[in-house]
């Protein structure tokens, strides 16, 4: 097998028979021929051409059987966990889940009968104890969101095989390029394709990948939902996927140094980044993440969030994260909104936490503009 890079540029590239062109052709259409065809070619079948090529393209590099490509980050959780739960079934879920997530167990779990527990901690064993005996699906996310919390993604899995219980985990943050849960053990790996993978702050997109049996059953629930993805923007995914190497880890390499900036500088309260050694994680991180990622979240000492986000000159508050571009946001207003203050407070989200998305700029100028920002806290 090719490493890792090659693979990014190459696996599931289709050959342009008709051109000879080194990309793969777009087919944009929606209707295909079907008589004396193997398939039967339809966008919502998750099966045309494009869609085949980034799927392809995505296993390889998370190290699995299959995957598949869906219209959002959310069409594919939501998919994979309807296939696998159902009425008078239970799901265990880590604590410091991303609040798209959350929002969902609270709006529709409960229409459809399925039970869930929230887990005190990351913790396998707490994971563990909230196990019963209709327990079908174990979910985690590392790293978390916005407080950046590892789990020990190979405790869980080994913990979950011995049970007969399928793992999943939202591998979005750490990217394909830093953490491949399934060589860890894990059955399932989500992304919300439209960060990383996409890369660029310009389509929107989610993916699953896993063992084959599984990816199966997840097939036949996609095909009822619906959540598929046009031919332009899976070419623009495939696009965006030959790059994500060298963009995640410039990303890294700017995240560690703006870390230790932050975790040095008197106007900051706390700063939450696994690749710090005073991170409590950070030895599990460094045990299973090949790097560290580019997010991370702190506190300003005396200043409210949204105050110092607007004094930011060069870095954008704005929503979302893996870009080129470095962003922040308030979890507290944007992505953990739906929480409500009683439930961010569970979670340990402060009214004042910034989450920050580095990006690809010349680490000087990021620092110079979180330190002017800082100045006038």
């Amino acid at each position: 097998m090719h490493k890792f890079p090659t693979r990014c540029v190459h696996a599931g590239t289709m050959k342009d028979e008709l051109k000879k062109g080194i990309n793969s052709p777009i087919y944009t259409s929606t209707s295909f021929e079907f008589i004396d065809q193997e398939d039967t070619v339809y966008p919502r079948y998750l099966n045309t051409p494009n869609e085949k090529a980034v799927a392809e393209k995505i296993a390889s590099l998370e190290a699995a059987d299959n995957a598949l490509v869906f219209s959002s980050g959310m069409a594919a959780i939501s998919t994979v966990l309807f296939t696998f739960l159902g009425k008078d079934d239970h799901a265990v879920f880590q604590k410091g889940l991303y609040g798209g997530t959350s929002h969902f167990l609270d709006r529709e779990f409960q229409r459809f009968g399925i039970a869930c527990s929230i887990a005190s901690s990351q913790k396998v064993e707490d994971l563990e104890a909230c196990i019963q005996k209709n327990t079908k699906v174990i979910y985690i996310e590392s790293p978390s969101n916005p407080l950046l919390s590892i789990t020990d993604i190979q405790a869980v899995a080994e913990m979950a095989t011995k049970r007969g219980i399928i793992t999943v985990i939202d591998n979005t943050f750490a990217s394909p390029v830093n953490q491949q849960p399934a060589v860890l053990g894990i059955d399932l790996v989500v992304h919300s394709a439209t960060k990383y993978m996409g890369g660029h702050s310009d389509i929107l997109a989610g993916a699953v990948a896993g063992k084959k049996s599984l990816m199966e059953e997840i097939y036949q629930t996609g095909l009822n939902f619906g959540g598929s993805l046009n031919a332009m923007t899976l070419s623009l995914l495939e696009r965006s996927l030959k790059t994500i190497h060298v963009r995640v880890e410039r990303i890294n390499d700017n995240a560690m140094e703006l870390a230790h900036f932050l975790d040095l500088h008197p106007k900051i309260r706390q700063v939450n980044y696994p690749g710090l050694p005073s991170h409590p994680d950070h030895e599990i991180a460094a045990r299973q993440m090949t790097g560290f990622g580019g997010m991370l979240s702190f506190e300003v000492d005396g200043q409210d969030g949204i105050s110092f986000q607007k004094n930011l000159q060069l870095i954008k508050p704005s929503m979302s994260l893996g870009g080129l571009e470095t962003i922040c946001s308030s979890p507290a207003h944007t992505s953990h909104r739906h929480l409500g203050p009683e439930g961010r407070q569970a979670e340990g989200i402060a009214e004042e936490l910034i989450r920050l998305s580095v990006g690809i700029e010349d680490v000087e100028d990021l620092k110079a503009d979180l330190e002017q920002a800082l100045a006038l806290a």
